[in-house]
Formats: structure tokens, C-alpha cells, sequence
């Protein structure tokens, strides 16, 4: 007996309890098959008394177990009539059992709804669509991606699931409150943790037709792709990671990124050449967000027939409501290629247009140009100097990548020496006039003094900070350069670097003002990745430190100014190695592919926009 109860310990009720509790646990519809097998076995024992003690008068075996049954069920008071004394007391029994039953089954079936109904407010239903975009990641306040997303659909119907780890009611709440929605769009939130591979299985990325991943900081990004691809690997599926990893040394390895269909771009990179180059020409900001916003014309990949034989020049003075930007020949797409390429029957085009099927080729141009309009676009750009408010890891990138006119760069900021070493090796190899200036630019007389040294003005975020308190020193040294600009009659223009665009929206755009907000560059370009991934190398090239970038040529400094036709304007620069992308005029105000037989009056102040080598 010692022995026996060494191994089993526990008495009956404690087992029985912990047998419930494990019942119990298994959720609703475990406590429910407990409450009916509870109330079949009383119903069975009240009949089988009945019967023993043979208070059922009419000697109706089966009608008593149905009876009791009925009772149970029912919570049904038996009336003096119904029997002996024997019979109405166990009934009575029966029927008080069943209020208590019937009670606790109400309240079940209640919770069970009531839990049902919350899981799916918060979003832990799986979704059940196809051809889809999945987007893991939502920011409230950072709508760019989703707005382009949206445009991108054009009309057609289409489909958008947002994962994030927030209630779906919020989510739901901040997108109808900060997006227009149209008819033929749909949008599904669903709670999920974008870094669990399990988590984010209800969002069905198996079906879905591509996955982006919201920007947000590097290692959850990274994790998020890890996630994605190790689902995608267990459903055998085919489907497009699009990611954008701001620093340059998490970088996905070429055959990891082509095993798992992973299409990522260091925005570190792209930033950096943007500051570079807006910082001396104003507007050049605003005229990537155009080239890569789905408002307007996008780049298409199309066929022209009947062009086989033609030279590229011959093709863009004769594409009308689409601007040729290169050619795809076998596998490869060579950008802004030479004016004398031979076009092949089997050749496509890449264009830059409002729709794939708007080209119109037009009949060939009478006139020809004369050789000398557009020599300028060689000259050398008259010398001028910079000042850099601030540091973090780009800095190398932005002076290795200012414009070759930009002689002498001021930096004020505290920089280690390890990090002077290497902006010293920089501009040396740049032939830059580099100094490290000991002016505060948090005091006024410091910031007058350095933005009397240069007129271009790029202050540069602290990427080490939190991203709000980093943009709100970016923000307040922008109003008060703007103020020292004002007062003190100066002519500066300013580049400012930021991370959120609401932060943009509360400063607004201020005369001479270009940004470079990461969060809206970043939801453009895999925007763009999303819809058009077969044209990731041309937007790798275009944002890129090597071969064609987007350039502004002011129009007084090449000589350009006067009436000029489009098609004259095409013409002419392609010769001197440029595309003609679009027109900036003096208010500032850009157009792009515009009509081949539109006569533009070009002042000095205006600029072309061009997409060519440097």
C-alpha cells in the first residue's frame, strides 16, 4: 500500500480536477462536449433510478429516458400529476440540473462568439486572397508607399494586405482618416508579427503576386525578408521580396538575394548621391520624387513595330507622348544609349510615358539642327563652394559625389579623427579645399558666419539618434537658416536631410528649400520595385554612383535659352550624351515627357531635366 501510494500521490478529486482544468483549457468547445456528455450521463442515471425504484408507473422504459432527457434540456418543472412522489422529486432533480446546464451553455456559446468577434477586430483571421501585394510594416503618419500603391493599380482592380503588429481597427482607422480609397481598391489589415514566419502565413504570401517590406530600421527589415523567404522556401512558391536596407554594410549576398527573389537597395547610397548633387541644383529632389511617383508618367517596357532599322535618335524625334529612355536587347537593357544605335525587329523599348499604350509614332521632322545649339552642356559650371551642417556615415559618399564646379566644402559638426582621416582621403582624391569649422551653428552669430561662406547650404542628419529627436534639430536649423536668410539679405539655398515625411509637412517648403526625406524616397522606389520588377537594373543605375543619373542643366549656362520645339530639344541633347526627361521652370515647376511639337520659351532661369552620364 506504502509503495502504491508513492506512486500515485494524488487523490481521485485532485485528478479529477486536473483532468477538468486540462478539459477546460482546450477552449469552448472543450467545456461544451464536457457539459453534454455531463448532462447525457445524469439524464441516464435519474432514469435508471426511476426505473430501479419503479416509479414509473406506466412500466414505459424507454419513455422515461426520454423524459429525463427532455428535461434536462428543457429545464422543465414536472406538474403533481405527472407521477408518484419518487417520480417528481427526481425530476425536479433532473430539472434544476438542466437550469444550471442550460445557463452555463448560454454563457459559453456567448463567450465564444464574443471571442470569435474580437479575434477578428483585431485582425487574426487568415486572409484568403490571390494576386495580391502583401506590405509587412505600417507606420501611422508615413503614407507614401501605400498612396503609390494605390495610384499604381490605375483604376483596375486590385488588392492591398497590410501586416503590422498594431490593432486592425487602428490601422484601418489611420488609413481612411489620411487616404483616399478608391472603389476598385481594397485594403485588409491583419495583426502580425512581419519577423515571425508563422505570423505572417495568414497574410497568404504564398498567392500573393509580390511582398514589400514598409521601410522601417535595418534589422527588423532584415529579419522581416529572413522571415518571408523561409515561408516562401516552405510553400515552394515563386513570389518577389522588395526591401530597402539603408546602411551599406547589411548587404544581402548576390545568390542569397537571387535564392530567395529578394530585390533589395541601400538607400545610404541613394541619399547620399541626391544630397550631392541637389545641393547645387535646386529642384533636382522634387524631380526624383516625379520620376518615381505613379502620378504622371512611369518607365514602360514596349515594343514599337515597325522600327526595326531605325537609328535611337531617329526613334526619339519621332515617339510622340513617350519619352524613349533606352533599349532592351537580349537580356540586357542599355540605358541612354548612343544616338546611332541600330534598333533590331526583336529589340523593345524602354520608355518613360503615362501608359504603356500611349506612344505615337509621328512622321519624320523636315528640319535638321544645326551642330553648334548645345555645345555649352560641356563647359565647365562656374567654381563654387558648400557648407555641411553636421555628420554621419555618408558624408564620404556626399563629397566624393558633389558636382565637379563645387571646389571647397566647409563642414561644422563634431568629427572624430579617425572620420577626418577619411574625409581628408576623400577630398584629396576629389581635389576638394577641405575645413572643419569651429562656429556653433546652434548660435546665431555661428550659423550667420557659415552660411555667409558658400551659397549652398546641406545640413545633414544624425543617423546615431532617435529618428523624431534627429529630425527636430534638422528642423529647427532649417527655420532659423531660413530666418538668417531673410533678415540678412542673403541668396543661400538650402538641402536638408530628413527621416519622416511628416516631419517635412509640419516646415512645408520654403523658397530654395530642397528634402531628401528617406522615408518618402525609400516608399518610391519600392513602389516602383513593386510594379515593375523586371526593371530593377535601370533603377539600380539611376540611383546608383555609376553610369546614367538624373541631372538639371540650367539653360543661361549652356547657352540654350530662346524657342525651341521638343522634338529640337530631344534632338540636341541626345547628341551631346542626355536624354531629355522634362523641363523645370523658373518658378520651379516640372513637367516631364512632354508633346514633340510643344514650343517652349526658355529663359535663363529655367533648367532641362536629363538623364545622362556624367
Amino acid at each position: 500500500m506504502k509503495n502504491s501510494k508513492e506512486r500515485n500521490p494524488f487523490s481521485l478529486r485532485e485528478r479529477f480536477r486536473y483532468w477538468f482544468d486540462n478539459r477546460m483549457t482546450k477552449g469552448s468547445l472543450g467545456f461544451i462536449r464536457v457539459l453534454i456528455i455531463a448532462s447525457v450521463l445524469l439524464a441516464l442515471l435519474i432514469a435508471g433510478l426511476i426505473i430501479a425504484f419503479g416509479f414509473n408507473e406506466d412500466g414505459e422504459h424507454l419513455s422515461v429516458f426520454w423524459d429525463s432527457i427532455a428535461t434536462v434540456i428543457n429545464a422543465w418543472m414536472p406538474y403533481f400529476s405527472d407521477g408518484s412522489p419518487g417520480y417528481l422529486i427526481l425530476m425536479s432533480v433532473t430539472a434544476i440540473a438542466g437550469v444550471l446546464f442550460t445557463s452555463v451553455l448560454i454563457g459559453i456559446i456567448t463567450s465564444a462568439i464574443e471571442e470569435k468577434i474580437d479575434n477578428l477586430k483585431r485582425g487574426n483571421s487568415r486572409v484568403l486572397e490571390t494576386g495580391h501585394t502583401v506590405v509587412l510594416g505600417f507606420a501611422p503618419g508615413e503614407y507614401t508607399l501605400l498612396r503609390q500603391l494605390i495610384l499604381a493599380a490605375d483604376g483596375k482592380p486590385d488588392c492591398l494586405v497590410i501586416a503590422e503588429n498594431l490593432e486592425r481597427e487602428e490601422m484601418e482607422e489611420a488609413i481612411a482618416e489620411n487616404l483616399d480609397v478608391p472603389k476598385n481598391f481594397r485594403i485588409v489589415c491583419r495583426t502580425v508579427d512581419i519577423t515571425d514566419p508563422a505570423s505572417i502565413e495568414k497574410c497568404s504570401v504564398e498567392t500573393s503576386k509580390t511582398v514589400v517590406i514598409s521601410p522601417t530600421d535595418d534589422m527588423r527589415t532584415i529579419k522581416a525578408v529572413l522571415a518571408v523567404s523561409a515561408l516562401l522556401q516552405e510553400k515552394d512558391a515563386d513570389v518577389r521580396v522588395n526591401a530597402i536596407i539603408s546602411r551599406n554594410y547589411y548587404h544581402f549576398p548576390p545568390s542569397l538575394a537571387e535564392a530567395h527573389n529578394i530585390s533589395t537597395l541601400q538607400t545610404s547610397n541613394v541619399l547620399a548621391k541626391m544630397i550631392a548633387h541637389s545641393c547645387t541644383q535646386t529642384g533636382l529632389s522634387e524631380a526624383f520624387r516625379e520620376m518615381f511617383n505613379f502620378e504622371g508618367s512611369e518607365f514602360y517596357m514596349i515594343g514599337v513595330p515597325g522600327t526595326s532599322g531605325w537609328t535611337f535618335e531617329e526613334l526619339t524625334v519621332r515617339l510622340d507622348q513617350a519619352t524613349p529612355a533606352g533599349v532592351l536587347r537580349g537580356e540586357e537593357i542599355l540605358l541612354n544609349p548612343p544616338a546611332d544605335l541600330v534598333l533590331r525587329e526583336d529589340d523593345r523599348i524602354l520608355v518613360f510615358s503615362e501608359a504603356s499604350d500611349s506612344a505615337k509614332v509621328t512622321d519624320a521632322p523636315q528640319t535638321e539642327i544645326m551642330e553648334d545649339i548645345g555645345k555649352g552642356l560641356k563647359d565647365e559650371e562656374e567654381e563654387t563652394g558648400t557648407v555641411i551642417l553636421g555628420y554621419n556615415e555618408t558624408l564620404p559618399l556626399i563629397l566624393h559625389e558633389l558636382p565637379e564646379n563645387v571646389t571647397h566644402v566647409y563642414l561644422a559638426g563634431q568629427i572624430g579623427e579617425d572620420e577626418w582621416t577619411v574625409l581628408e582621403r576623400v577630398a584629396e582624391k576629389r581635389k576638394l579645399e577641405l575645413q572643419h569649422r569651429r562656429e556653433n551653428p546652434r548660435q546665431e552669430q555661428g550659423l550667420l558666419a557659415l552660411a555667409q561662406m558658400a551659397d549652398h547650404i546641406v545640413v545633414l542628419g544624425d543617423h546615431e539618434k532617435n529618428v523624431e529627436e534627429a529630425d527636430m534639430e534638422i528642423m529647427f536649423e532649417l527655420l532659423n537658416l531660413r530666418d538668417i536668410r531673410t533678415r540678412y539679405d542673403l541668396h543661400f539655398n538650402i538641402t536638408v536631410e530628413m527621416q519622416e515625411e511628416h516631419n517635412q509637412n509640419l516646415v512645408g517648403r520654403g523658397d530654395h528649400t530642397d528634402f531628401l526625406v528617406a522615408s518618402s524616397m525609400s516608399s518610391l522606389i519600392l513602389a516602383q520595385l513593386a510594379e515593375s520588377p523586371e526593371l530593377i537594373s535601370v533603377f539600380r543605375e539611376i540611383l546608383s554612383n555609376e553610369g546614367n543619373e538624373l541631372y538639371l542643366k540650367n539653360a543661361g549656362v549652356i547657352g540654350m535659352t530662346g524657342n525651341y520645339k521638343v522634338r529640337d530639344l530631344r534632338r540636341i541633347l541626345l547628341r551631346h550624351g542626355y536624354i531629355l526627361m522634362g523641363y523645370l521652370d523658373a518658378e520651379k515647376y516640372s513637367r516631364f515627357n512632354l508633346p514633340l511639337e510643344e514650343e517652349l520659351k526658355v529663359s535663363a532661369e529655367d533648367y532641362f531635366i536629363v538623364l545622362g552620364r556624367s
